[in-house]
């Protein structure tokens, strides 16, 4: 097992590599002179060209990509901002927070929530409850987040005054965000939850338990929900990923300077540290996040268990 890990913290290196030398070729070919962007358009060309070596960006694509790969991967340091002039490591540091602070109470719901929903979809399959379940999850599955989350401030903030509409001052303010990023993440988690609830309560052993006189509350909970919950672990570690991915869109619709806003901001300004240090960040919590789902199938199957300590 532990070889196993070991190998995937590897290969996590290499992903962050890899996600790191694709988002900076982007960066560097992406139209637009960031010198002219950060100084204005009627500005003489030789304070262009010393904006630009003072950025470092009159060098090579090479010589910039192994200057930026040895800075991020040996000193962990991104560099710092074109725009603001600030490290962008402390300003991720700083901004973290405030994106956990919505990532993780949205995961909790989606988890929790999500699956609630699938299993009581599931054990009242073909019943109105079942196709009412289905048809909110499909809803907002279908609605984009900028959307929704516009339309809840609209309502919420706006017309009933029950929750602010921007900012950080409060834990209030981070109600709508949290709500927002949650319901696509609980709409896929309970379709996925309902389609493995349904194969398992298809199957013999279900039949033999109910045969036995179990009560329905004990089948699912010692039966139904072990032998469903890898398809729903898989659910929940996508929909932990569409969090980060939508992050960007929640942050900068609240107003809130998170990770995601930061990356978003860097992008319209073609800020290359700020949107490389963004995304080697992104990439390594996907690793992680991929990394505890494959050990939760272990945990959960002593048969992957087993696969895993060959170090397969």
């Amino acid at each position: 097992m532990g070889r196993y890990i070991l190998k995937r913290l590897l290969s996590m290196i290499v992903i962050m590599f890899c996600a790191a030398i694709l988002v900076f070729t982007l960066m560097y070919f992406v139209p637009g002179d960031p010198a002219r962007l950060q100084l204005g358009v009627d500005i003489p060309e030789n304070i262009l060209q010393a904006k630009r070596h003072e950025l470092g960006i009159d060098r090579p694509y090479i010589v910039q990509l192994g200057s930026f790969l040895y800075q991020a991967f040996l000193k962990l340091d991104f560099g710092y901002s074109w725009k603001y002039g600030v490290s962008v490591m402390d300003e991720l540091i700083t901004r973290l927070p405030r994106t956990l602070a919505i990532g993780i109470p949205a995961m909790l719901l989606n988890v929790i929530i999500g699956t609630v929903l699938g299993i009581y979809s599931a054990i009242h399959e073909g019943k109105w409850q079942d196709s009412l379940t289905m048809v909110i999850a499909m809803v907002f599955v279908s609605a984009p987040n900028f959307w929704v989350a516009l339309m809840f401030i609209l309502l919420f903030a706006l017309k009933l005054n029950w929750v602010p509409a921007f900012g950080i001052e409060s834990w209030k303010c981070y109600i709508l965000p949290v709500i927002c990023s949650a319901l696509p993440g609980i709409a896929v988690n309970a379709r996925q939850a309902r389609s493995s609830m349904l194969e398992v309560v298809r199957a013999d052993y279900i039949s033999t338990a109910r045969a036995k006189g179990q009560k329905e509350g004990v089948i699912v909970r010692k039966h139904m929900l072990p032998n469903a919950m890898m398809p729903i672990i898989t659910g929940v570690a996508g929909g932990l990923c569409q969090l980060v991915a939508g992050s960007p869109v929640i942050e900068t619709v609240f107003s809130i300077p998170g990770v995601g806003a930061y990356m978003l901001s860097g992008v319209n300004l073609r800020d290359r540290p700020v949107v490389c240090g963004c995304v080697v960040f992104f990439a390594l919590f996907t690793s992680i996040v991929v990394l505890i789902m494959d050990l939760s199938y272990a945990f959960l199957d002593p048969r992957i268990k087993a696969q895993y300590a060959k170090g397969r």
